[in-house]
């Protein structure tokens, strides 16, 4: 009897066979410089990514650029199902993906699927235009993009949402579907307008942001970035900057609204909210250079979030960035004040372990067990060097940014 260990050849990466493509046209579907790979799969095959059970194996997962409708087609030399004599069965990719995608919303007929493409040019953006942008390329031609908010729940936008989302599992780590039955998800969409072959106007799905606009007594909200995703083929772009600016925005014009957060972001995503954030706060007056040299103040977190909504946390974050913009690191008194205010921050944790000790042995309780926990002081002074030099880094990449505005 076979046995699978006998055809560890045709366990195959997922990352290495699957593939998405973006389709405004009948003709993208042979155009392989549209072709994109997920950047994890994971949360589809399992930790180990792999697919089991063919040979010149080929997934492809297609997408029409507008509306997204997808496709899921599998194609093979041959099955370990053949190989084996049937003792011995290959993963069944497309109900494996298909698990992952809303009931009945892909096609396996590649001619069903073309059909949709004939109705593609009707597709028209959900929701409100709050802004657009043009991106100039470095031959001078010009794409154009618009942002739309959507908090309306029609089953026509929470289906093609539903589409949309299915991207999430393929490129955000540790991602998961939104419950769109709270009413409390506010939705933000980019497009790209584009002429098709027919000189038409028509719109591509560029990628999309989530906010839950949580309650604040009295009658205030809190709105919290949730996710963000924009779709490979419109990265390098600077869309995502553009999309976080533009929700800035919507919610800095209301009045009850108490400040703006984010729900566990990447470090990805905290460098661009950085830059964002200290883009902005450079042009306050509790922000400029004699200021800042000062020291961090409770006028900076009260201009901070009244004119741009943001948390005292993330102005802290923002004053350390803008210090350093201002250091002149080449000066050992000022560079140095500078690291120490940074590490008196990060190591505030630290020093409060010690500080509810010491409180506890006052008290004649035992303490041995949870001093074992805590490391050295010698240990801590390492460990806080590299926690320092990692916001350092961080900094002084954002800084770079600033620098070439």
């Amino acid at each position: 009897m076979a046995q699978v260990e006998e055809y560890q050849d045709l366990v195959i990466d997922a990352l290495e066979v699957v593939d998405f493509k973006l389709i405004r046209d009948k003709g993208d579907i042979h155009n392989d410089a549209l072709t994109f790979h997920p950047a994890m799969a994971h949360q589809i095959f399992g930790e180990s990514e792999t697919i089991f059970g063919y040979q010149d194996l080929h997934v492809r997962v297609m997408y029409t650029a507008g509306p997204l409708h997808i496709y899921l087609g599998v194609e093979y030399g041959k099955r370990v199902n053949e190989i084996s004599g049937g003792e011995i069965k290959a993963d069944d990719v497309v109900s494996t993906i298909a698990q992952s995608l809303p009931d009945g919303c892909y096609f396996i007929n590649l001619d069903e699927f073309l059909k949709t493409l004939d109705k593609a040019d009707k597709f028209q953006p959900f929701g409100e235009k709050i802004s657009e942008y043009t991106q100039t390329s470095d031959d001078g031609s010009e794409r154009l993009f618009e942002i739309y908010q959507c908090d309306y729940k029609s089953s026509s936008f929470l289906k093609f949402f539903a589409r949309l989302q299915t991207f999430i599992l393929w490129f955000v780590d540790a991602a998961s579907y939104i419950d769109t039955d709270d009413p409390q998800w506010c939705y933000f969409l980019c497009y790209e307008k584009y002429k098709n072959n027919d000189g038409q106007w028509q719109y591509a799905t560029a990628g999309y942001t989530t906010v839950y606009e949580y309650y604040a007594y009295p009658q205030n909200k809190r709105p919290r970035i949730s996710q963000m995703l924009i779709l490979p083929p419109f990265q390098r772009l600077g869309l995502a900057t553009k999309v976080v600016e533009t929700i800035y925005k919507f919610y800095q014009s209301q009045k009850n609204v108490v400040d703006i957060t984010v729900e566990d972001p990447s470090e990805e995503f905290q460098r661009l909210r950085n830059f964002v954030d200290a883009r902005s706060c450079k042009e306050l007056k509790s922000f400029a250079r004699a200021e800042i040299v000062k020291g961090f103040n409770k006028e900076m977190v009260r201009e901070a979030r009244e004119a741009l909504k943001l948390n005292p946390r993330q102005v802290r974050k923002v004053y350390e960035l803008l210090r350093l913009f201002y250091t002149n690191v080449k000066d050992e008194k000022e560079y140095r004040s500078y690291r120490l205010e940074v590490k008196k921050r990060l190591n505030a944790v630290y020093y409060k372990q010690l500080k509810d000790l010491k409180k506890m042995e006052r008290f004649k309780m035992d303490t041995e067990m949870l001093r074992a926990r805590l490391p050295t002081v010698k240990q801590r002074m390492e460990q806080l060097q590299e926690e320092y030099s990692v916001v350092e880094q961080d900094y002084q990449t954002t800084i770079a940014k600033l620098k070439a505005l």
